[in-house]
């Protein structure tokens, strides 16, 4: 390991379809986080690994900061406010193509009581006429007190090496935490079930939203075969007939494209059964928020 070797953890915030999972992917250099255009689509805290030989960041990519509507929505603001506590730097990003708004008001505030370092991330610039960006960066500069202020985009990786350079420049020397070659502490089945949600939100746009959880029950490694099963569940009855679809035509192709990415993330050939159940109103249940790996609210 060389000298100088810095390390630490990185928290990454931000209003609901900011990017912020998109980021994630970027940083990583692999998939762990599911991507969507639909808000809240990151349930829990992914942590991410980025290695590299000047030193090694773990990422917390979190919840879209929004008002909770149930049980699972306010598990999710914990879980964003806790992920502040304790972290070495702060990304947090902003989509430049929403017009600013109460939203960002509540995640500044909530900033400005932080002695955390935070870098700002201008994300989505490529969307933006060029003329338009000093303007944005004099705007922000006012609004807040930034480590630095970025312009970036996640999704092409403009300025990716700027984030880098900005965050190892705000991370202490310390110690390797991961292997070199790890991407993610969180186990195969929940990044599994992550790539079957991923899906169902693109597939079926906003016909189904965020009422569908995944329960990855059995993952059996066969040689050259790694044998899935899982549970879609849904809160509605309509809304399984809208899933299954036709013939179970929509199923199929749930299935075949969550299958191409578990097959590049597990180097193997895939089998995967998928069901689709009924559970009511699952979103404030403590019994199903537990048993799908939320914690309770009693």
């Amino acid at each position: 390991m060389q000298n100088n070797y810095r390390s630490g953890f990185v928290a990454i915030v931000g209003r609901p379809n900011a990017g912020k999972s998109t980021l994630l992917n970027n940083m990583v250099g692999q998939k762990i986080a599911i991507v969507s255009d639909k808000p809240q689509t990151t349930r829990n805290r992914i942590q991410g690994v980025m290695s590299e030989p000047r030193g090694q960041v773990v990422f917390l990519d979190t919840p879209g900061v929004h008002k909770p509507k149930h049980r699972l929505g306010e598990y999710m603001a914990d879980i964003t406010r806790s992920s502040l506590q304790g972290v070495d730097v702060i990304l947090y990003m902003v989509d430049v193509t929403a017009k600013f708004g109460s939203g960002e008001e509540f995640v500044l505030n909530l900033l400005a009581k932080i002695d955390t370092p935070v870098v700002l991330l201008l994300n989505k610039v490529d969307l933006v006429a060029k003329e338009s960006l000093f303007p944005l960066l004099a705007e922000w500069n006012q609004r807040g007190k930034f480590a630095a202020i970025i312009p970036a985009s996640a999704l092409t990786g403009d300025n990716s090496e700027s984030i880098k350079a900005e965050i190892f420049k705000l991370l202490p020397e310390g110690p390797q935490y991961y292997p070199e070659d790890a991407v993610t502490d969180h186990p195969e089945q929940f990044i599994i079930a992550e790539f079957i949600r991923e899906k169902v939100l693109l597939k079926t746009r906003d016909e189904i939203p965020h009422s569908v959880a995944i329960n990855v029950e059995e993952v059996v490694d066969k040689p050259e075969l790694v044998s899935i099963r899982a549970v879609i569940y849904v809160e509605r009855d309509s809304q399984r007939g809208i899933i299954i679809g036709k013939g179970g035509s929509m199923l199929k192709e749930i299935g075949a494209e969550a299958r191409r990415d578990m097959e590049q993330l597990l180097g193997s050939k895939v089998y995967l059964e998928l069901w689709v159940k009924v559970k009511k109103d699952w979103r404030n249940r403590d019994d199903m928020l537990r048993n799908l790996g939320y914690d309770s609210r009693e």
